[in-house]
This record gives structure tokens, C-alpha cells and sequence, in this order.
């Protein structure tokens, strides 16, 4: 069964074929830090072993405890000597019994650690994440909060005791003459903290069960379910990576940053050129007046400065200060034995859309690659020929910043075949409005940005070229203000960069607004919808089988394929104006803290756009990976598959995939711009 085949009045969750259920969490030792390397580098450490597993069987149930680290050093002379299925025989058992589901919060950690540790395959179709199931309904992703946030008893919430013994058993210690000079603790060296860490240990089943109890009414569907099991089996095969390429560079800019900043020195006779108080003090004795030396500041002086030396300075101060090799060290530390990059993308991890969120190296922020022949910048990296880099393409650290995304490479004897959803936002939010010129333009040409000029300022298309301003103004509008945005929405996508006028902004605003009026009507469409369904509690129904009910407090948005985005403990609140606004609650993206959010029809349009977005990506990924072939990562709205290099029609098929119609969105127009490469790079 594929993401998409299951219609929206068959649809089941995944709890449906539940019959016995086995809550596991565990504790573990690594000398690796697992925040820098992620769990796959983490568990191939050397010394990494499961120190304590928690467990517990279906509701009613007690909860268990192995004291693997006392059990196998008390009784035996290691793991090959401890037969798990004669001492623990219920906990194998069910561990490896395919009838029964696993259950554990951030359960790629537990399923990985196991996998490694017993040496056996535990294939996620077993597994059920509890963190997942959270995030669906909008709250956060760690065990803690989730209780809070869910107001379960103290004695159902994780003990707040565990931070400080996971750093005392689970990672290295510092050497002291107190503590003999070991850089381990271990259960031997503080009976008591041991006793805690076990009673600790079990508590996490209790409060992982009290969550799952809690959310079981709103279960994923099967449809989610099949795709975290693809997630799952995509990160475990992870992504290759040029180790060679990567530590060429780490070492060479290391080199480098050490010959600038000595060049700094000679120049300003400063101890820390790299100091922002020092360097401003020293441009005030040249008679310069600066105040602050960040990215833009410092651009602004370079265009701008006309003493020599000083000007050298900034240039210094801009490589140095640019963080060009930080993406190669992360992926140096969380490469795995085999030279492949593992664990990239976390499900779900943006909660409001379910889109997936970048992990280790930030695979959604990578910079773009603009340098005029990329290829030829790779081979004179790879061929450790720096200065003839310089030479070509500027300062290295900038180069180094654009050829992050060439470290990804594909295995061996295969290339990548890259595709890419077409403006898919605004093909989206054009056919959930009824926006039929824009449909018409995704149906031929695509070219959004000429036709969105062209409708705003009634201009002939053919009249508005490549570099022109009008064609400017369209794509600044297209991107700012599709989610009733306005004059400050398109400073903020740089409109005023692009050469538009400050006081030409409002007019821009109201002719692409006039242009697009049925997206207009959407926007206040739903969020009507939205504060009916929280106010008389029912469902309200609109176009492209969109649904808002609201049920235990909870918003549910139903999206064409059956998924539902959740805002939590939802309410109608009074705003400045006296007027109701939408308030949940929900995690800050700044400050990171839960707390009471507000939404508008807008922002809700946008979560509704971007959800379906994602869903239209996972139906395509879905049926790629049913054609055979091996996703190796995605990002945004586009694919990357290994593929190898004697199937010659791999970019034609996946193409096809790509544009194929989705059953539960008749009429939206799709289309995939695909490219071949042997390295990751934007075509």
C-alpha cells in the first residue's frame, strides 16, 4: 500500500491492527556526543553499550527493568556470553516478535541503539514513535514538555533528576585528582545514583504510556504510519559522503584562517583582531566611525571605504568571520564507518506542518551554489589545488560556503537524479483558491513570476523579460504576499534590494492583491471557517474537502488527504480591537518556550498550503521508492535518489512519478524539473 491509494472514507489509523504492545526506553554510554553526531554515529562508537532497558507490555502491565551494564558484568565476560532469551525471555520474545508493536518517544533512538547492539534488524513497520504522535498535535518533541504541556500528574511526568544523572553515567567525565583520573563513572562509584538512574529509566516508560494513553484518541493514520516507516528505512541508509573532499577543506581553511588572522595582526598591532571592540577602536584611531561589525555592517564599509588598509581589514574581518567549513565539521563528526551521513531529516519535525526538519548538518539551509562553474571549483578542491581556486573564484572561505552541497555524493557506480516540485506553494495555494489564471499558467508555460506582472499591471507577458523590473516586482510579490502579507512582508524578502522604491510598496501590495482576489477570498475564507468551528463547536466544511472541527479543545484542520493539522487548546480571544482572534498554544520558533500563540487566515492558509505541499511530496517519494528506487535524502520540495548509472531512464520515469495526478487533488497541476549529478548541487 502506497501514500495516497487509501481514500479519504477508508482511510484507517495505524492503532487499527494493534493486538499486544511493548514500551521500551533505555539508557546508554557513548564517548560521542550525540548532539554533534546524531544516534547512528553515536551507537558506532567503540564503547558504546545499553546500560538499562525499561519495558512494559501493554496497558496494565508493570513496568521492568534490565540492569544490562550489572548483569553483564557481574554474571559474565561480555555481551557474546549473555544470553538475553534465557534471562529476560518475555523481553526478547517481544522484542522480536513481529505481532507485537514497539512503542518508545524518539523512537529511531531506541530502534537504532537495539539494532546496533544486538546486531538484529528491528524494521520500523514494528515501531510506533510517541514523539510523532505528539508532534501531530502540535506539542513539543521532548518527553518533559510533552507532560507539561498535557498537565498529566507529577507522577506520570518524566523525573526532572534525569538530566543530571544521564551526564554522570551516559557521557565522559572529566579527569580530576579527586576522582582518581577516570573519565568514566561508573554504577560502582555512586551505588545511590545508580538506584535513581534505574528508578529514572522506568519512570520514562511511565510517562512515554501516560502520553500515549493520552493521545491515543487522535492516532495518525496509516498513510503517516507507512511514510515515518519509509523515513525510517531512508535514514538508516543515509546519504554518501566525500570524506576526502570534506577534510581537504576543514584542513586547508584552518590553514588559512591562521594566515589571515597573522596578517590581521600585522597590520592593526592588535592582540585579537578578531575582537569587535578592539577592531572598532582601531578604525576610530583612522578616523573611521563604526558601530557594529556584523555581516551587513561590514559589507556596507567594503563598498564604501576608500582607505586601502582599512578596507584590507574588513576584507579579513569578512573571512573571518564566515562560518564556511562549520557544515564540514558537523559531517566529519557524524560521518559512519562506512562513509555515508545518516539521520539528516527528522518526521514531522515542524509540527504545525509536518514537514520534515534538518538534522546535523542542516540539509534545509544550505547555502545556494551561485559561483559560475561549480564543477570546476569542486575538482580544484578535490584536487587540494587551492590557491589556482583563489585565483579563479575569490577568497576561499566564500567558495567553501558554496560547495557545501557538493560533500554529498552518490554511491558507488550510481549518480543522483534530482527533482524538484515546481513552484509548488504557489501551484497549491492557486488551486485551493480557485485562482484560475494561475492554473491556466501552471498548466503551460509555469512562468508565475512573467504572469503575475503581467495580470498586476495589465502588461502583454511577452512584453516582461528575464531582468526586467516588472518581472521583479512579480517575483518579489509572489513570494511575499501570498499569506496576506504586506509592505513589511516584502522588505523583508528584500524587495528594497531588488530596487524598488519604499513608497511604491503599498500600490505593489494592492495590485497583486486586486489581481488575485479569489486567493484574497480564501484567506478569509478560512479563518471564518476556523472561528466557526471553535465557536459552535462543529464542523465547517470548504473547498477541496478541507474540514476545521474542534473537539477537546483541540483545532483540527482535515486536509485533502486525510491528514489533520492540530492547534492546540485553541480559543477566540479578544485582540486590541476588541475584535476575536485565534490564540493556541503552541512552541515559540524563537523563543522555543510553549506559551499562548495567535494565528489569522493567512498564516493558517499558509500551514494549509505548505501541509499539502509536503503530503504531495510524500505521495511522490512514495511511489518512487514503490518504482525500486532508493531516496537518499529530500530536501524542501525536492527529491534526491541514488540511482545507478546503468538504468538510463531513471530521470524520465521519476520525472513521470513526479507529475503524476494525486487522487484526493484533481486538478492540481504538478509538474518535476529533474537533473542528473554526481554530487548534490542546485542545477
Amino acid at each position: 500500500m502506497t501514500l495516497g491509494m487509501i481514500t479519504q472514507t477508508t482511510q484507517k489509523t495505524c492503532w487499527d491492527r494493534l493486538m499486544r504492545t511493548l514500551a521500551i526506553d533505555i539508557e546508554t554510554y557513548s564517548s560521542v556526543d550525540i548532539r554533534e553526531t546524531g544516534v547512528y554515529a553515536y551507537v558506532e562508537a567503540p564503547d558504546f553499550e545499553i546500560l538499562l532497558i525499561a519495558y512494559k507490555f501493554d496497558a496494565e502491565d508493570e513496568v521492568e527493568l534490565i540492569d544490562v551494564y550489572s548483569f553483564i558484568n557481574e554474571r559474565t565476560a561480555g555481551l557474546h556470553d549473555f544470553r538475553f532469551d534465557e534471562a529476560y525471555p518475555d523481553f526478547w520474545e517481544g522484542l522480536n516478535d513481529p505481532e507485537v508493536i514497539k512503542t518508545a518517544f524518539n523512537a529511531n533512538f531506541e530502534r537504532t541503539a537495539l539494532t546496533n547492539y544486538f546486531r538484529k534488524a528491528m524494521p520500523p513497520e514494528q515501531w510506533r514513535c510517541t514523539a510523532v504522535y505528539a508532534a501531530t498535535l502540535g506539542l513539543p518533541r521532548s518527553l518533559g514538555d510533552v507532560g507539561v504541556a498535557l498537565g498529566l500528574d507529577e507522577d506520570k511526568q518524566k523525573l526532572a533528576t534525569g538530566k543530571a544523572l544521564i551526564t554522570y553515567f551516559c557521557k565522559p567525565c572529566k579527569a580530576t585528582q579527586k576522582n582518581g583520573g577516570r573519565t568514566r563513572n561508573f554504577p560502582g562509584h555512586d551505588a545511590d545514583k545508580w538506584e535513581l538512574f534505574k528508578e529514572y529509566c522506568k519512570q520514562d516508560v511511565v510517562a512515554e504510556q501516560a502520553i500515549l494513553a493520552r493521545l491515543k484518541p487522535y492516532p495518525i493514520t496509516a498513510d503517516e504510519q507507512e511514510l515515518w516507516n519509509f523515513d525510517q528505512r531512508m535514514n538508516d541508509r543515509g546519504v554518501g559522503l566525500d570524506l576526502d573532499f570534506v577534510e581537504g577543506i576543514i584542513q586547508y581553511d584552518a590553514q588559512y584562517q591562521s594566515e589571515i588572522m597573522e596578517e590581521a595582526i600585522k597590520i592593526t598591532k592588535l592582540k585579537n583582531p578578531n575582537s569587535p571592540a578592539q577592531l572598532k577602536k582601531w578604525f576610530g584611531e583612522r578616523g573611521m566611525t563604526v558601530d557594529s561589525l556584523n555581516k551587513e555592517a561590514v559589507a556596507e564599509l567594503i563598498k564604501t571605504t576608500e582607505d586601502k588598509t582599512a578596507l584590507r581589514v574588513l576584507e579579513i574581518r569578512r573571512a573571518m568571520s564566515k562560518t564556511s567549513t562549520a557544515k564540514y565539521v558537523a559531517m566529519e563528526k557524524a560521518i559512519c564507518n562506512d562513509g555515508r551521513l545518516r539521520g539528516v531529516l527528522l518526521f514531522y519535525g515542524a509540527n504545525r506542518t509536518g514537514r520534515w526538519a534538518g538534522r546535523i548538518v542542516q540539509v534545509h539551509n544550505l547555502p545556494q551554489n551561485k559561483i559560475p562553474d561549480i564543477d570546476l571549483a569542486r575538482d580544484l578542491v578535490a584536487n587540494k589545488e587551492f590557491d589556482t581556486l583563489e585565483l579563479m573564484f575569490g577568497e576561499t572561505p566564500f567558495v567553501f560556503s558554496q560547495l557545501v552541497r557538493t560533500a554529498f555524493v552518490a554511491s558507488k557506480d550510481c549518480r543522483f537524479v534530482v527533482s524538484d516540485f515546481s513552484a509548488i506553494e504557489a501551484r497549491v495555494i492557486s488551486w485551493f483558491a480557485g485562482e484560475e489564471w494561475r492554473l491556466e499558467v501552471f498548466r503551460t508555460h509555469g512562468k508565475i513570476y512573467e504572469a503575475s506582472a503581467s495580470q498586476m499591471f495589465n502588461v502583454p507577458i511577452d512584453q516582461i523579460g528575464k531582468g526586467s523590473k516588472l518581472r521583479q516586482k512579480g517575483k518579489v510579490a509572489e513570494l511575499a504576499l501570498g499569506y496576506q502579507g504586506s509592505v513589511g512582508a516584502l522588505m523583508v524578502m528584500g524587495a528594497l534590494d531588488m530596487g524598488l522604491e519604499e513608497s511604491e510598496l503599498p500600490m505593489l501590495v494592492n495590485s497583486w492583491r486586486e489581481a488575485n482576489s479569489k486567493i484574497v477570498r480564501f484567506w478569509y475564507i478560512t479563518e471564518n471557517a476556523a472561528k466557526t468551528a471553535i465557536k459552535e463547536h462543529r464542523t465547517v466544511k470548504i473547498q477541496h474537502g478541507l474540514e476545521f472541527s474542534y473537539i477537546n479543545k483541540i483545532l483540527f484542520i482535515k486536509l485533502p488527504g486525510g491528514r489533520k493539522l492540530a492547534y492546540y487548546d485553541a480559543r477566540l480571544e479578544p485582540n486590541a480591537k476588541g475584535k476575536d482572534m485565534i490564540t493556541y498554544a503552541g512552541v515559540n520558533q524563537e523563543t522555543k518556550a510553549w506559551g499562548r500563540l495567535e494565528t489569522y487566515g493567512g498564516k493558517l492558509v499558509e500551514n494549509i498550503v505548505q501541509a499539502t505541499a509536503r503530503d504531495c511530496l510524500a505521495v511522490a517519494m512514495m511511489r518512487v521508492d514503490a518504482a525500486g528506487y532508493e531516496i537518499a535524502m529530500h530536501i524542501h520540495d525536492e527529491m534526491v535518489v541514488d540511482v545507478p548509472n546503468i538504468d538510463t531512464e531513471a530521470s524520465k520515469k521519476i520525472t513521470e512519478l513526479m507529475g503524476l495526478d494525486i487522487e484526493w487533488a484533481p486538478g492540481l497541476p504538478l509538474r518535476g524539473d529533474t537533473y542528473e549529478t554526481k554530487h548534490y548541487k542546485k542545477d
